[in-house]
Parts: structure tokens; C-alpha cells; sequence
């Protein structure tokens, strides 16, 4: 028996984005599982595996990050800081995926240890192109560091 494909999470509050970047992951047949959690407190509860989170067979830690700059109740920087602060989690890469060009936004990210800072274009063709190259990089040719699950 195989092992699972290892789980991608999304943190994004905006629902059309959600769907789309599902889609771009279906079009393209990218096999790792699209986990999402809709705000930045919802992300920090599945990667310290509260409440839900807490199976892990459900709800694995993941292999890669997608992650919002600006989000309800807890934002991307918070979660990046949080995320980068906790020895168990602080290898697994974190692309932040974002509208926001704001360049004091993407210095805190890479200030905070972000991996990548990509903005997010404006068709769905260009997700799809970010989407394929996000999983030809981060899930196909990038060495994945070990991460113990608690």
C-alpha cells in the first residue's frame, strides 16, 4: 500500500477564490489533497491540530502552505509568525498567495520566513499557470524537509 499524496493547505477567506484555485488543482490533476481553512484562526487550530484538527489522518499536516495576507480575525503575517515560531512546523514551506502588492506586505513576509510571495493574477489561466508551478516546484522537485507530527 502507497502512502497518501501528501496535503496542500489553503488559508483564504474569499470563496470565489477558494473554488477557483480547486479548479486550477482539478484542470491540472494535481493529486495532493486541497485542504482549506478560511481564516487565519481556523489555520492556526488545523496545524496545531485542535478541536477537528486534532486526526491527523483526516487532516494531515501538510506538505505546503497557500496562504492569504488579508483575512478576518487573524491575518496571513499573524499566521506565517505563528507557523515560523512552532519547532515542529517551522520547515514547512509557506507560499503566500495574495491580491496584496503592497511591498511593506511582501518585506513582513519575507521579514517572517516566508518561502515565496506570489500575487494573484487576474485570470484563470494565469491561476492555473501559478497552480502548475506551485506543484512542479514545491510538490515535485522540492525536497521536503521532515516535519513531526504531534
Amino acid at each position: 500500500m502507497t502512502d497518501p499524496a501528501p496535503a496542500i493547505l489553503l488559508v483564504d477567506d474569499d470563496e470565489d477564490d477558494i473554488i477557483l484555485t480547486k479548479r486550477a488543482f482539478e484542470r491540472l490533476r494535481i493529486g495532493n489533497p486541497l485542504h482549506v481553512a478560511n481564516n487565519g484562526e481556523v489555520a492556526i487550530d488545523y496545524m496545531a491540530g485542535k478541536g477537528p484538527y486534532a486526526d491527523r489522518v483526516k487532516y494531515p499536516l501538510p506538505t505546503l502552505i497557500l496562504l492569504d495576507v488579508k483575512m478576518p480575525r487573524k491575518g496571513g503575517h499573524e499566521v506565517l509568525e505563528w507557523i515560523k515560531a512552532q519547532p515542529q512546523l517551522r520547515r514547512i514551506p509557506v507560499v503566500m498567495l495574495t491580491s496584496s502588492k503592497d511591498p511593506s506586505d511582501v518585506n513582513r513576509a519575507y521579514d517572517h520566513g516566508v518561502n515565496s510571495y506570489l500575487v494573484k493574477p487576474l485570470s484563470f489561466d494565469g491561476l492555473n499557470e501559478i497552480a502548475r508551478t506551485l506543484n512542479l516546484y514545491w510538490i515535485v522537485t522540492n525536497q521536503q524537509p521532515d516535519v513531526a507530527a504531534k
